[in-house]
């Protein structure tokens, strides 16, 4: 699962590379911390949805996530292209079970 700013105007290549970014950083988390719910998720499939939300509301879910033990990656862009440096462009939330990613986000619309 990936939420994207609103706040912003990306580019639908920039918007990719971000939710890459993020998916990438919490399959490597996961790797190291719980390999087998890793390997679950690499074998159903790898889902992903993306949705959006304003920056305070990512860093709102961000912290339900965190308190609720699900991986988080928060993603600032380094600044090399479109936005300045340190711009919150995403937040990955999983991979887990999709009950427990849709307490978090179940209210957001897709991107």
């Amino acid at each position: 699962m990936a939420i994207v700013t609103n706040d912003i105007d990306l580019s639908p290549g920039k918007l990719a590379a971000q939710v890459a970014h993020a998916a990438v950083d919490c399959a490597l988390t996961l790797s190291k911390k719980s390999p087998s719910l890793l390997q679950k998720w690499l074998d159903e499939g790898q889902k992903k949805v993306v949705l959006r939300a304003s920056e305070a509301d990512i860093l709102r879910l961000k912290a339900k996530a965190g308190s609720m033990k699900l991986c988080t990656a928060l993603i600032r862009d380094a600044g090399r292209t479109e936005l300045p440096p340190g711009t919150l462009t995403a937040l990955a939330i999983g991979p887990a079970e999709d009950s427990k990613i849709d307490k978090i986000t179940g209210q957001l619309p897709l991107k």
